[in-house]
């Protein structure tokens, strides 16, 4: 059976991964796989565990392996539900990180991991560790984690976090799965229509010629379209490619652009309502697992604004926090906001008059969160004809206009 060995170094960054074979104390052959910075410190790491180690291989890094890959949200929930499972297990922190850390299969979590797990060694809080890693690790997860740390109740912390994390990125995927599909369809599509009009146009074009008869208007509307892509394809590329990047750059750095995207978003037919639905969502999940973890409202409605993941809600929320703040009920200052439907409004109200807000704001959650699902179900059925319709008027019309002629060329003989 395989022990696990711990990875020794202290404050260093941890990048290589090694498997081990050995005998322990009573002589028994064991094996196993940890991280080091190098042999040495392996070798001594396990000697301190009562391995006497025999042999000792580098792990070989893919070819194509790109520093360890980016750690992700879904890690990020994993480490979370990891970690809490060690402290409910009577695991100290330290030794639980070093475990969940060298037991990782992706390089760049195991040297995050690791890293935080040596600033705690060196004196700092968990939360304190995390808040060093502000791109992975958001405010409303170093909120929750202090006030764990705090209450003396970081396990259930750790997992209503995790838990969090779980529903708002399968949230996510739900809503991106349902958007691949006719996204992708409509990119072959547009590829294939200017394949045609670069490559299959040009020989038609060459084949009409020769009927020495005028072409009907909707096949020469095709050609003079192949014409200017052959001419100006790439510059019109160019330009396009151009515009892509200054609307990303801008949108990423431009909060106005957003606020704007955001309001059109919200107002465009099918997907404004998913949107819609998904920001409730997501701030009602956010509202109940900060309120239920002992956060006060104001500082939690803080958070929450951050996490609803579309700027007019956000702006909404921080408005009914300093509602909130000068004695407003919750109720009353969501009914303000013009944002939230009656029936939330209501829930909320009850949730506030029986001391439950956690508990009701959950249930709202969960509402709407299989909402944004049956929503995105039907826009998954309701795109596919779409897309369908897309695909023969673009490529069917291409083909039907390149045949007008020859049937022209039938009727008259």
């Amino acid at each position: 059976m395989a022990t696990p060995a711990t990875a020794a170094s202290k404050g260093i960054k941890v990048d290589t991964a090694f498997n081990w074979e050995g005998r322990d104390r009573k002589g028994n052959r064991v094996k196993g796989k940890s991280t080091a910075p190098d042999e040495t410190a392996l070798k001594a790491d396990l000697r301190r565990q009562g391995i006497a180690a025999s042999r000792i291989r580098k792990v070989a890094k893919p070819l194509f392996a790109g520093g360890g890959g980016k750690v992700n949200p879904q890690d990020i929930a994993v480490f979370m539900r990891q970690l809490s499972t060690m402290l409910g297990a009577g695991i100290p922190l330290v030794q639980g990180l070093d475990i969940v850390g060298a037991g990782h299969d992706k390089p760049a979590a195991q040297r995050l991991i690791l890293n935080i797990k040596s600033d705690i060694e060196a004196g700092s809080s968990l939360h304190e560790a995390l808040g060093r890693h502000p791109l992975l690790f958001d405010k409303l997860t170093l909120n929750l984690v202090e006030a764990g740390e705090h209450a003396g109740a970081l396990e259930s912390l750790l997992d209503k976090v995790a838990t969090y994390k779980e529903k708002t990125e399968a949230l996510k995927s739900k809503v991106k799965k349902a958007l691949f599909y006719p996204t992708a369809v409509l990119v072959v599509a547009v590829i294939v229509t200017i394949i045609l009009l670069i490559f299959v146009i040009p020989q038609f074009e060459s084949l009409f010629k020769g009927f020495g008869a005028d072409l009907p208007a909707f096949t020469q509307m095709v050609i003079n379209i192949s014409r200017f892509v052959q001419a100006k394809g790439l510059y019109l590329a160019v330009v396009l490619g151009a515009a892509g990047w200054v609307f990303f750059y801008f949108k990423k750095r431009s909060r106005r652009m957003q606020e704007i995207l955001d309001k059109v978003v919200l107002k465009v037919p099918i997907i404004g309502p998913i949107v819609n639905k998904s920001c409730i969502a997501r701030y009602s999940r956010t509202l109940s697992t900060m309120f239920a973890a002992g956060v006060p409202l104001v500082e939690a409605l803080e958070s929450v604004a951050g996490a609803t993941g579309n700027i007019l809600y956000e702006n909404a929320v921080l408005r009914m926090r300093d509602e909130v703040a000068t004695g407003v009920r919750l109720q009353r200052a969501m009914e303000n906001t013009d944002r939230f439907t009656n029936m939330v409004v209501q829930t909320i109200a009850v949730g506030e008059e029986s001391g439950s807000l956690d508990t009701m704001s959950g249930k709202v959650a969960s509402f709407y969160e299989a909402e944004v699902d049956n929503a995105v179900d039907a826009m998954s059925s309701l795109l596919e004809p779409l897309i369908m319709a897309i695909l023969g008027v673009l490529v069917g019309g291409l083909v039907i206009a390149m045949y007008l002629p020859i049937f022209k060329l039938g009727s008259v003989v």
